[in-house]
């Protein structure tokens, strides 16, 4: 292999950094954002945006100002404060019922105003114990956006920092842990340079949560192919003094493998251009740029980097020819040796543990108000908090009601009527007068149930009318998501499924790798929705998080399925028996596949380190979920199954059958383990 020797090492090393300049050098802008970004196509509450601009009031974000004294009754002088302050603001006060607080509606032309509104609150030297704080649909955006200020900085350092600290206990070298951490850090930052290209291509933005998610996948799938390269380098090593020979027999060795991988999670993402959603759309094809630069540093710049330095780079235990292999006594034997004496008993231990940590789906409840969105409160939020304290939730995001001139006064009549409607505005007339719109303010805050439940009966009670704002948008893109699972998981599991079945050329054992990854699906979600209730006292899941974890899991678990079962078949080819290939493949695979999960766990854990939930919430899943797969299902399930089976378990290939080595021969090694 030309890129193999040093010349053509050298080669790629430069070809890469050359790439690498002109990503850097040519990465775009990222396209101007759309009001309609992030809402499903073809939604009322997206068709709603879309008719903005045919209303004087044109395109505007409204913010609201709450003045709120928790002690009492606001007295002469916070009034007359209130009242300076309004006028400042252009704002026309509304006071609370119970006096002890006011609204004042501020419109904006973007969300970008809120910080500079918030400083002319601050800077209106209201009287001791009066509060003025911001909240509303622009104040809610702006502070989303906030929480990701430096966020790809937090997440770089975090991600990188976890992934060094266990590549130096995992290759337990000074030195080697560097290789991989440059070259994957460099097809990091290349696809941060590529993904407005992707934002341009899809008309959507890849915002700094898209890229969040998209690090930690190309951090955690590029450390995953290179510890198995290196583990196949470091066993070639054991048995030739040439090192370009068995740098040559180690890519030979894992490229299948690492191709398989990839391309299934390249292919499971592509699924996600079913979707409804264009965020869940921007993901998919963002994630799979992503995978396909990790699989080609992985693939090529990783093992050109390994060619220009020397064995000694794997000191203090440098692998010389010759030298004795530990997978064939170490722990991971052991553990072989365990799983081979009782199959059936590892078996239903395991099928039992996943069925306890599945328990947990009898509490999940899908679906967040904009409130549950973030870890630490924002002011957007506290200020929420202090207006339900006295005015209806839904008075700071109402919705927005679209209905043809001629039937206004009958809208607005079955409007007033419909139960959690706490009040109709001021109607607007476009431009041309053939349409009119209208808030609907609600009772309940925006993407609660309750507030779900009064967008549907207006939508059943209104048919000429559109709904829209965030009460409605909150609903349609939870809407949207159910369908996108409906669609979009079936296809998933269809394209796994497909993979397995042609790398393998079997049906049985495909279909029984599948099942497993479902349930450790199941056994994850539940799991996590204990913890994130125990620990982060999160009652619910936001609506895009089951799709998003459930594609991370089944493509990245699978991942684990094929290092082991590949190995398992060319195994049993060289022994001529499925129980000594096997167990060989479980020993030989275990320290390395063990090593790749938890560092992709603690991966996907630094989502934890940005604010909000949703991230938080996919990190601890698929956190879970890794572990779960990687020392339950591919230690004890999958191993177990084979055993149990025996060469059934290839149905209807029969790989021992193509052995030049007498079966007897392999069950009497595997044995002797």
């Amino acid at each position: 292999m030309w890129f193999l020797s040093r010349v053509g090492a050298g080669l790629v090393l430069l070809a890469t950094v050359l790439l690498a300049g002109l990503a850097f050098a040519f990465s775009p802008s990222q396209p101007t954002a759309s009001p309609t970004d992030g809402l499903p196509a073809g939604a009322q509450s997206t068709e709603v945006t879309a008719l903005a601009d045919r209303f004087p009031s044109g395109r505007v974000e409204s913010a609201i100002v709450v003045v709120e004294r928790a002690s009492g009754p606001l007295t002469s002088s916070d009034n007359a404060a209130v009242a300076s302050l309004a006028a400042s603001l252009r704002s026309r006060p509304v006071p609370a019922p119970d006096g002890r607080a006011v609204l004042l509606p501020v419109t904006l032309r973007s969300s970008d105003e809120v910080e500079s509104l918030r400083a002319e609150v601050r800077a209106a030297n209201l009287p001791a114990g009066l509060t003025g704080q911001v909240t509303g649909g622009a104040a809610f955006g702006h502070d989303i956006a906030a929480a990701f200020d430096g966020a790809d900085v937090t997440l770089l350092i975090a991600t990188a920092s976890v992934v060094a600290v266990l590549l130096l206990i995992t290759y337990r070298s000074p030195i080697l842990w560097i290789v991989p951490l440059v070259v994957i850090g460099l097809g990091d930052q290349v696809v941060a340079k590529l993904l407005p290209w992707v934002a341009r291509l899809l008309g959507e933005r890849t915002d700094a949560s898209v890229a969040g998610i998209v690090s930690v996948l190309v951090f955690g799938a590029g450390t995953d192919y290179a510890l198995l390269l290196v583990s196949r380098y470091r066993e070639e090593l054991r048995r030739t003094p040439s090192r370009r020979e068995a740098l040559t027999a180690a890519w030979r060795g894992a490229a299948p493998a690492i191709v398989a991988s990839a391309g299934t999670v390249v292919l499971a993402l592509a699924t996600l251009l079913a979707a409804v959603l264009t965020s869940n759309r921007t993901l998919g094809v963002s994630a799979a740029v992503g995978v396909l630069v990790a699989l080609i540093f992985g693939l090529f710049v990783l093992p050109a980097a390994l060619v220009l330095v020397p064995r000694g780079v794997f000191w203090p235990v440098v692998p010389q020819a010759g030298s004795a292999d530990p997978t064939t006594t170490g722990v991971w034997s052991r553990v072989a040796g365990f799983v081979g004496r009782r199959p059936d008993a590892v078996l239903l231990g395991a099928i039992v543990v996943l069925s306890v940590c599945s328990l947990g789906l009898l509490k999940i409840d899908i679906g967040l108000a904009q409130t549950e969105q973030f870890r630490v409160k924002p002011e957007a939020v506290t200020a929420q908090e202090a207006l339900t304290r006295h005015f209806p939730a839904g008075a700071a995001q109402p919705a927005t009601m679209v209905v043809a001139t001629p039937e206004l006064e009958r809208t607005l009549a079955a409007a007033r009527a419909i139960p959690g409607v706490a009040m109709v505005g001021t109607p607007e007339k476009s431009d041309d007068g053939a349409l009119t719109k209208a808030t609907v303010q609600l009772t309940d805050d925006a993407g609660t149930p309750a507030a779900d439940r009064t967008v549907r009966s207006l939508r059943a009670a209104l048919p000429d009318a559109l709904l829209g704002g965030q009460p409605a948008a909150s609903l349609d893109e939870r809407t949207a998501n159910l369908r996108d699972d409906r669609v979009v998981v079936p296809l998933i599991l269809g394209v796994v499924l497909l993979v397995l079945i042609l790398l393998l050329r079997s049906l049985l054992a495909p279909v029984l790798l599948l099942i497993t990854v479902v349930a450790s699906y199941a056994a994850s979600l539940g799991a996590a929705v204990i913890v994130l209730r125990a620990f982060f006292d999160l009652s619910g899941l936001a609506s895009s998080v089951p799709l998003l974890s459930f594609l991370f899991l089944v493509a990245l678990g699978v991942d684990y399925n094929i290092f082991l079962i590949t190995r398992a078949r060319d195994e049993t080819v060289a022994r001529g028996d499925t129980r000594a290939g096997t167990l060989r493949a479980l020993a030989a695979t275990g320290g390395v596949i063990t090593s790749a999960g938890i560092l992709l766990a603690a991966v996907f854990a630094v989502l934890g380190v940005l604010p909000v939930i949703v991230l938080t919430q996919i990190g601890v899943i698929v956190g879970l979920g890794v572990l779960i797969d990687t020392l339950l299902v591919r230690t004890i399930v999958v191993p177990a199954l084979s055993l149990l089976l025996g060469d059934r378990f290839w149905w209807p290939a029969r790989p021992a059958v193509g052995s030049s080595r007498p079966a007897s021969v392999g069950r009497q090694v595997a044995e002797s383990r």
